[in-house]
């Protein structure tokens, strides 16, 4: 759905010639879920608007939704849908007329059906009458994803969809999300600042940092990437710790161990199969076990260690 290759944008001011993106490659399947997270000032959204068609690209080729980016960017743009971080409602206009005038924009045929069943599915039913700026910050964010959707793209950007939205509405946007790729298929490619957003709604995440791509791949093999699961022993016995960490350094799967008071930390790779051959090795070894406990790097780590800095920090 998304092939680029050597993407790049450079800005010339009287400051000089800032290189904003350097030669990004990407591609997303269709029917994929990607997110795309970066810093502030990394190349996020200048990626973002040269996909959409609001930015020319200095360098690099790019096929969006089947059309070419450079050669015919009016197919690129009849093919995707928008869904800009602010919105682009009137908040005088009733939200029925926004649709209707998108829907008319596009030469969509059946306009009426269409808004009316876009409208049951995100929830809008009985607000079409309502002026865009008495909506509540859900019902305004469902609107702007239902304008997106109202030609029918196979592809939809979402740049930041939840910023401002209680938590209540998050987890409703992401099901209406979900139910766009399960039942019409929709590719969606969607920046996020929020880790918990695309941990649970993203297939594959992209990070970008200084215009380049620095990871990608889904949450759990990122994280895997990252250091390893945690595994913490506490030991019946404080004084079997020594023991305990020799005996546990020597499994294959152990990249570090590390004995502190009554317990073994240990850094292993896919932590939750080796639960078992843990346990067994320090039965061998005569230790007794009192508790474990596995912890797997978050996606604040993988962000924290591909570009020195935490996407918290960064938002």
């Amino acid at each position: 759905m998304i092939e680029a290759r050597g993407l790049a944008r450079t800005f010339t001011g009287k400051h000089g010639t800032v290189e904003a993106v350097r030669g990004v490659d990407l591609s997303v399947a269709p029917g994929e879920i990607v997110g795309f997270l970066g810093p502030n000032g990394a190349g996020k959204t200048t990626t973002l608007r040269m996909l959409t068609t609001l930015l020319a690209p200095t360098a690099g080729t790019a096929t969006v939704a089947g059309r070419d980016l450079r050669a015919d960017p009016g197919g690129v743009r009849r093919r995707i849908g928008y869904v800009a971080q602010g919105g682009g409602t009137d908040p005088s206009v009733p939200a029925g007329e926004e649709l209707d005038l998108q829907a008319r924009l596009y030469g969509v045929d059946g306009r009426a059906e269409r808004i009316a069943k876009l409208c049951a599915r995100l929830e809008l039913e009985g607000l079409q009458d309502r002026p865009c700026g008495a909506l509540s910050g859900g019902q305004r964010r469902r609107l702007d994803i239902a304008l997106g959707l109202v030609h029918r793209p196979p592809l939809l950007f979402l740049d930041e969809p939840t910023t401002g939205l209680d938590p209540q509405s998050r987890g409703n946007l992401w099901e209406h999300v979900r139910s766009m790729r399960a039942e019409d298929g929709t590719t969606v490619f969607l920046t996020t600042h929020y880790l918990d957003e695309a941990d649970a709604l993203c297939d594959r995440l992209l990070i970008i940092d200084r215009g380049r791509i620095v990871a990608a791949g889904t949450p759990a093999e990122l994280r895997r990437r990252v250091a390893g699961d945690v595994v913490t022993l506490e030991l019946a016995d404080p004084s079997g710790a020594a023991r305990a960490r020799e005996a546990l350094a020597r499994h294959r799967a152990v990249r570090e161990a590390v004995a502190a008071g009554g317990a073994v930390r240990l850094t292993v790779e896919d932590g939750e199969r080796q639960l078992m051959g843990l346990v067994r090795a320090l039965d061998a070894a005569g230790v007794e076990l009192a508790s474990l406990n596995l912890a797997r790097p978050s996606l604040d780590d993988v962000f924290l260690t591909v570009t020195g800095r935490s996407l918290r920090d960064a938002a």
